[in-house]
């Protein structure tokens, strides 16, 4: 049988979160934290709401799996993002020595790929997992954007 819980589904869940923080206004790039086939955290961008520049999806995620988990370790953990961390979240993913990133669309100019941000050596990183989507979300979002101002 065909394991229904795999990257695909998770990311999905992610593009769920990209989609509410659309909907907020938001940047639309959406985060789940997942440990043994279990969602622990969801998260979308919130820094517009919260007036700050740190609140991306996935430092919101971060915090609310470290809660869930009572750790600052996210060891056995997936985190699955719409767009590919940029070097703050990176950072951050990095002490978290997260088990695994997967994440949906390519940032070419801010994302840590580009930037040649290090993650934890123990973590594994995979790109592209509906990245059509993820990128279609965000081109949606930039062009209402630009025909309100």
């Amino acid at each position: 049988m065909e394991n229904l819980f795999d990257d695909v589904y998770f990311m999905k869940k992610a593009l769920q979160e990209a989609e509410a923080a659309f909907e907020k206004g938001e940047i639309p790039v959406g985060a789940v934290i997942v440990v043994d086939n279990r969602i622990i955290a969801r998260a979308h961008n919130l820094t517009e709401l919260l007036t700050d520049v740190t609140a991306h999806a996935e430092m919101q995620a971060i915090t609310a799996a470290s809660n869930f988990l009572g750790g600052k370790y996210l060891h056995n953990c997936t985190l699955y993002v719409t767009l590919e961390p940029c070097q703050m979240c990176a950072g951050a993913l990095y002490w978290s020595q997260i088990t695994k990133i997967v994440y949906g669309a390519r940032d070419e100019e801010r994302g840590c790929i580009a930037l040649k941000t290090k993650l934890h050596p123990k973590t594994v990183m995979l790109g592209g997992v509906l990245a059509e989507e993820a990128t279609e979300l965000l081109k949606r979002f930039f062009i209402e954007k630009r025909n309100l101002n």
